[in-house]
């Protein structure tokens, strides 16, 4: 069973839930410096503060060609994907990928690939350390045969600076196997560029959990990606690990964590032969149940699962148990979008972000960093907008997207750069005319496709016309500036912006859209 969870050094997790925190051989107030070896199982002595492979040629192969062949065969056989745009966190084993690797590429299968995520937060429960908080990798990257996964060690940084539960302790990451498997897993399956936060707790104790949680709220956004990492059973026969590993994936799911933690209470009591934990990660997968247990728009779905008696390498009377479980906004971003109301504090904000990216790009040809945490979290709400651009009241520019694919504020300042070097109508804006122009923004709700015409309201509703490859929009605010009627509105849509002519709308696509528009005239 080598490639399995190893057992922990201490004592069971769930016989700790009524005892302190045990004084470990870590205590996380060091950071180190210089020259170490990040793998002590080979001679590989580095000069940096990368977190080298621990486990690689272990729990899966130690080979770029070999991990990437594993892991097309693991996600060949995994659980389809189902609605990934809503997936914010999965649950995933880390055993060896011989016994749990199915079930972590069904859970990683659940994340788009094609998305960019602003943070991708990974929590690992130590193995082999017990030590109070948790220690979050700030030194430098991960490595694995894949390749370099970068840490956000700014952002790592801020957490160890900012909060008593957070320290760096690189001995708490340097043989901990259950954060390390997850990486080629997400080095594999994500199309964009990443950064991960790697945190091992060392926590036994479900009040300093829900600390953690605490601390990792403000980061709690539709543009977040949190990594949970837990086996299930370790060591009962087949069947009872099956019924066990159910209990546990049924409490996890309800996303309230006294009911997980009664249920890890229970199976202790019952003393089932063989079982030393139901939940070896619980301190990781209980922070994100605190992280989730106020929010009423996250709902938590079992996706996969087997046990290492399901492998052809496992034999049945011991066995560890392994649940892919997938947590998704369930009223998706079209709600999310649809619902945003923005105080003038924020408009304010937003506005002047667009003319601080421009005043910014037309200089430099550069884009301001922001840090996005310093913003109000709607800001970081992913939705489509449109940036407009008036010279002594005259359009100047204007260009926007609807997919809500960026942060609300990441949306802006591309568009914002679009409208004023992009529109084709126009000249480029000069720098030295940005003081005669005024910006006005309109954040967009999704569109939703019509059966009548009769449906559009002239001053709320925007249009988008669409017949084939041909399409234009216009804003809401265009009627209301023109004075027209429904059919000038449509007809002056279909000839001037989708090139259908004056009565092309009639046998396209009408698509309607909602904006909240305000203007720095305003």
């Amino acid at each position: 069973m080598g490639y399995m969870c190893l057992k922990n050094i201490y004592r069971p997790a769930v016989s700790t839930y009524h005892v302190s925190v045990i004084c470990a051989c870590i205590l996380l107030t060091i950071t180190t410096t210089g020259c170490r070896a990040q793998n002590k199982k080979t001679t590989d002595m580095r000069c940096d503060n990368d977190r080298h492979p621990a486990v690689a040629g272990q729990f899966y192969p130690g080979t770029k060609d070999e991990l990437e062949a594993q892991l097309k065969d693991l996600f060949a056989r995994a659980a389809m994907p189902h609605n990934t745009p809503a997936t914010m966190g999965i649950i995933t084993p880390h055993a060896g990928y011989v016994f749990s690797g199915t079930v972590a590429a069904s859970a990683f299968n659940q994340i788009d690939p094609e998305k960019q995520y602003s943070h991708i937060f990974i929590l690992s429960s130590s193995h082999r350390l017990t030590f109070n908080g948790a220690s979050v990798y700030s030194g430098g990257n991960y490595v694995t045969p894949l390749g370099v996964v970068t840490v956000d060690t700014a952002l790592a940084k801020k957490l160890v600076e900012g909060n008593p539960c957070f320290a760096f302790g690189p001995e708490a990451h340097d043989d901990e196997h259950s954060l390390e498997v997850q990486l080629p897993f997400l080095q594999y399956r994500m199309k964009k560029e990443f950064k991960i936060i790697p945190i091992i707790l060392g926590t036994q104790q479900p009040e300093m959990c829900k600390t953690i949680a605490q601390q990792l709220k403000p980061y709690l956004s539709p543009s977040t990606l949190f990594i949970i990492s837990t086996d299930f059973s370790h060591y009962p026969a087949y069947s009872d690990a099956v019924k066990t590993d159910l209990a546990t994936a049924d409490a996890i799911v309800t996303g309230k964590p006294e009911t997980l933690l009664g249920t890890l209470r229970q199976y202790e009591s019952l003393k089932i032969p063989g079982l030393t934990t139901n939940l070896c990660g619980w301190t990781s997968v209980l922070t994100f149940l605190y992280l989730i247990s106020d929010n009423n728009t996250v709902v938590l779905e079992k996706t996969d699962y087997k046990n290492s008696g399901d492998s052809k390498y496992g034999a049945k009377d011991r066995v560890v148990g392994y649940w892919a479980i997938t947590a998704r906004y369930n009223n998706n971003t079209e709600k999310q979008t649809s619902d945003i109301v923005l105080s003038d504090n924020e408009k304010h904000e937003l506005l002047r972000i667009a003319r601080n990216t421009l005043n910014t790009y037309l200089a430099t040809g550069k884009i301001p960093a922001i840090d996005d945490m310093a913003l109000p979290a709607v800001l970081r709400v992913p939705c489509g907008a449109f940036v407009t651009l008036h010279k002594h009241g005259n359009l100047r520019g204007c260009i926007g997207r609807f997919e809500a694919s960026k942060p609300m504020y990441r949306t802006i300042q591309d568009m914002a750069i679009s409208a004023a070097t992009n529109d084709y109508r126009f000249s480029p804006v000069m720098l030295n005319e940005l003081n005669e122009i005024s910006l006005e923004i309109s954040i967009l709700t999704p569109m939703k496709k019509i059966t009548s015409i009769d449906e559009i309201i002239l001053g709320k509703h925007g249009i988008y016309i669409k017949k084939g490859m041909q399409g234009g929009t216009f804003l809401p605010q265009v009627a209301t500036e023109t004075g027209w009627t429904l059919e000038q509105f449509l007809g002056h849509c279909a000839d001037d912006k989708a090139g259908l002519g004056w009565y092309g709308w009639k046998d396209a696509d009408i698509f309607t859209y909602e904006a909240l528009v305000f203007s720095e005239k305003k």
